[in-house]
């Protein structure tokens, strides 16, 4: 599995009521959640935002409440992965649970810029800075977890095994 994308740079503490504000999560609808993602941290998100794209946060993204929105909006607005230095730790089993792609790496976190164009192979960790020709080495996902985001989240990946 591979991605590819032009990075959206956030710092510190991104919290979840940033990724997807409160005042929208009375809609269960994806696409609704994902007009709105990020936009009280940049208005402008949602107009530059392009599917493959990436995000590179810093520690703790993610953090605040335990709401599946927030990755839902991620996903939804065609963001491939998200990279950070840490995750919240329930930030990060939503993300894997409705399989959209994340990756800790402090290095990449922190030599990655805005508008950066990326590529990830999630069979070896390996994150490339295509636009600064850097390389930068996350810890690969297991089987399982590649199984699941590449299915589109944990309960597709149930229904396939069960259908086999």
């Amino acid at each position: 599995m591979k991605a590819q994308g032009f990075v959206h740079k956030y710092g510190d503490n991104v919290d979840t009521d940033v990724i997807i504000p409160a005042r929208y999560l009375n809609t269960a609808n994806h696409k609704e959640l994902a007009a709105h993602c990020m936009e009280d941290i940049d208005a402008d998100f949602v107009k530059n935002v392009k599917p493959g794209d990436i995000i590179v946060g810093g520690a703790n993204f993610g953090c605040g409440s335990s709401r599946e929105h927030a990755p839902i909006a991620i996903k939804e607005s065609g963001v491939s992965c998200v990279i950070a230095k840490t995750f919240a730790r329930i930030f990060f089993r939503n993300s894997i649970n409705i399989g959209l792609a994340i990756l800790e790496c402090e290095e990449a976190s922190e030599k990655i810029g805005a508008g950066d164009e990326v590529s990830i192979d999630f069979d070896t960790g390996v994150i490339t800075n295509l636009t600064k020709n850097e390389t930068y080495q996350a810890e690969p996902f297991p089987d399982f977890i590649k199984d699941i985001i590449h299915s589109g989240g944990l309960l597709k990946s149930l229904k396939e095994k069960q259908n086999g």
